[in-house]
C-alpha cells in the first residue's frame, strides 16, 4: 500500500519533482534547500523562549514608559559651535574685491565661520582677489533682509551666486554683524541620496526591504524622541541606552524577520552579546578613567548642560553603535543554522554548532575588520594630526581622544566575536531539542520512526505527487 503523504521535514512550498529524488535515502528525510519560512518549532520550545522573552519585554516597556522625556529641556542659547540660531538664506551676488582694502578697513561684515570650516583660522592675508558676496535671508522674521559675507581666497569654502546657505543668527551683535554663513544648506543633495537608498532596498530587498526601512525610521524616532531627550533630561545615559537600544533591537528584528523562534533565538543572541559588551564597557572606561569629555561638541555638551555623566554617555553611545552590527552577526548565524537544520535534520546539535561555527568565523573575520576600519576612517584627522606631531604609538593610544576609540572598538568588537558562539549554539540547541517532536508530527505517530510492515525496519515511502518514487527491496 502506498501512503501519500510527503516526507518530514519538506516545506509545503517545495515542488513535487523533489520528492522523487530523496525516497531511496537511507533515512527517508528529504533535504530541503528552500529558504523559505522557518518551521515553526513545539509548542513547548515556543513557550520556554516565551518565559524568556516576555518579561524581558514587558521590562523594556516599562523602562520605556517610566524613562519617557518630556522633550528636550530649554535653556539659553550660547551662540558658540552648533547652540546658534539658524535661517535658510541664498547668494544672490558675488563680485571680486582686493584682499587688502577689506582687510585694512574690517568691512564692516564677517570673513567667514571658522568653527566649521568654512574658514581660516589663521591670520588673513593682506594681498589677493577675495570674493563679496551679498545674502538673503530666506525665513524668520528677516525673510528678505541681506547681508554681506567676505570670503578669503585661501578658504575651503567658497560661495558663488544663486547657492543655498545657512547663516548664524546672532541677536546680541551690531546689526550688520548679526548674519554670517555658517554652512552650505544640503537639503536636496542629502534627501536624493536617501531616495536612491530607500529605491534600492525596496527594489531588491521586496517586502522585507519595506519592512527594514520601516524599522529603520522607527529606530530613529526612538533616537530623536527618547534617548537623547532622556539623556538631556538628567536620566542616566546607560539605563537609557539600555532600554532604547533593547526596544529598537525587539522593533527591527520582529519587524524585518517575523515573529518566530528562529528570530527570538537572535534576539536572545544579541541580549546576551549587549550584556556583554555593557559590562567591559562599564569596567574598561573606569579602569582608564575615560571622561567622555575630550573634543569642543563634548565640552560645548558638559559646558550647557553640567549634569550630564559625560563617561556614561560614552558608554551609551559604545552599546548603541554596536547593535547594528549585532543584528546582522546574530540573524546571520541563526538563518545558518536554520538552513542547516532543513538540509540535514539528523544532525545532532554538536554537529549543527560545528557546521555553524566554521560559517561564524568567516563572518567574525570581516565584521571585526569592518568595525576597527569604520572608527580608523571617523577619527583619520585626528590622527592625522598625530602623525604631523611626530608623537609615538605609545604616546597616541594613550591618549584620551585615541583611547576612547581604541576601548570603544574592542570592546564592540569582543561582543561581537562573543556573540557567534553564543547565537549559533543557542539555534543548534533550539533546532536539535525540537527535532524529534517535529518528526513525531509529521509522521502522526507517538515519536518512532516511519516503517513498513515486516522486520525489515525503517522503509522509505514513495510519494503520491511524483509516481517515480519506488519502495526499495531489500
Amino acid at each position: 500500500m502506498t501512503r501519500t503523504q510527503p516526507p518530514p521535514f519538506s516545506p509545503s512550498s517545495e515542488p513535487s519533482s523533489h520528492h522523487g529524488r530523496g525516497v531511496g535515502d537511507g533515512h527517508g528525510h528529504s533535504h530541503s534547500h528552500a529558504h523559505g519560512p522557518a518551521a515553526p518549532v513545539s509548542r513547548q520550545l515556543r513557550k520556554v523562549i516565551a518565559a524568556i522573552l516576555i518579561p524581558f519585554t514587558a521590562a523594556v516597556v516599562a523602562g520605556l514608559v517610566v524613562l519617557w522625556p518630556g522633550g528636550v529641556p530649554s535653556h539659553q542659547r550660547s551662540g558658540l559651535g552648533f547652540d546658534r540660531q539658524t535661517q535658510q538664506a541664498t547668494v544672490t551676488r558675488v563680485v571680486e574685491v582686493d584682499c587688502a582694502s577689506v582687510n585694512a578697513s574690517g568691512g564692516g561684515t564677517p570673513i567667514g565661520d571658522t568653527s566649521t570650516g568654512g574658514g581660516t583660522s589663521g591670520p588673513q592675508k593682506a594681498g589677493g582677489t577675495c570674493k563679496k558676496a551679498t545674502v538673503r535671508v530666506d525665513t524668520g522674521k528677516d525673510k528678505g533682509r541681506t547681508f554681506t559675507e567676505i570670503v578669503q581666497p585661501d578658504q575651503s569654502r567658497q560661495l558663488r551666486q544663486g547657492e543655498k546657505v545657512v547663516a548664524a543668527y546672532e541677536p546680541s551683535a551690531p546689526r550688520e554683524l548679526q548674519y554670517s554663513v555658517t554652512d552650505v544648506n544640503r537639503t536636496f543633495p542629502m534627501a536624493l541620496l536617501a531616495g536612491i537608498f530607500a529605491v534600492a532596498v525596496v527594489i531588491v530587498g521586496r517586502l522585507r526591504g519595506v519592512m527594514a526601512l520601516v524599522a529603520l525610521a522607527v529606530s530613529f524616532l526612538l533616537l530623536s524622541l527618547f534617548i537623547l531627550p532622556a539623556i538631556l533630561q538628567g536620566s542616566n545615559p546607560l539605563l537609557v541606552a539600555v532600554v532604547g537600544s533593547s526596544a529598537i533591537m525587539l522593533i527591527a528584528l520582529y519587524m524585518c524577520h517575523g515573529l518566530s523562534a528562529r528570530t527570538s533565538v537572535a534576539v536572545l543572541g544579541t541580549l546576551v552579546s549587549l550584556s556583554l559588551i555593557g559590562l567591559l564597557g562599564s569596567e574598561f572606561i573606569d579602569w582608564a578613567a575615560l571622561t567622555g569629555n575630550t573634543d569642543d561638541s563634548t565640552g560645548l555638551i558638559h559646558g550647557l548642560f553640567p549634569h550630564i555623566d559625560m563617561s556614561g554617555l560614552l558608554l551609551a553611545g559604545v552599546i548603541i553603535g554596536s547593535l547594528g552590527v549585532l543584528d546582522d552577526v546574530t540573524v546571520t548565524q541563526t538563518s545558518a543554522v536554520w538552513e542547516l537544520h532543513e538540509a540535514n535534520p539528523s544532525l545532532g546539535w554538536r554537529e549543527l554548532y560545528r557546521a555553524g561555527i566554521r560559517i561564524g568565523r568567516d563572518h567574525i573575520a570581516s565584521v571585526v575588520n569592518t568595525l576597527v576600519l569604520a572608527y580608523a576612517g571617523a577619527a583619520l584627522p585626528l590622527l592625522l594630526l598625530f602623525s604631523i606631531a611626530q608623537s609615538g604609538v605609545s604616546t597616541v593610544a594613550t591618549s584620551e581622544l585615541v583611547a576612547e576609540e581604541i576601548v570603544r572598538t574592542l570592546v564592540g568588537s569582543i561582543g561581537l566575536v562573543a556573540s557567534v558562539p553564543v547565537t549559533t549554539v543557542l539555534a543548534a540547541l533550539v533546532v536539535s531539542a525540537d527535532r524529534p517532536a517535529r518528526t513525531a508530527a509529521a509522521d502522526g505517530t507517538t515519536g518512532t520512526p516511519r516503517s513498513g510492515p515486516g522486520p525489515a525496519g525503517p522503509v522509505p515511502l514513495p510519494t503520491a505527487r511524483t509516481g517515480r518514487g519506488r519502495r526499495r527491496k531489500r
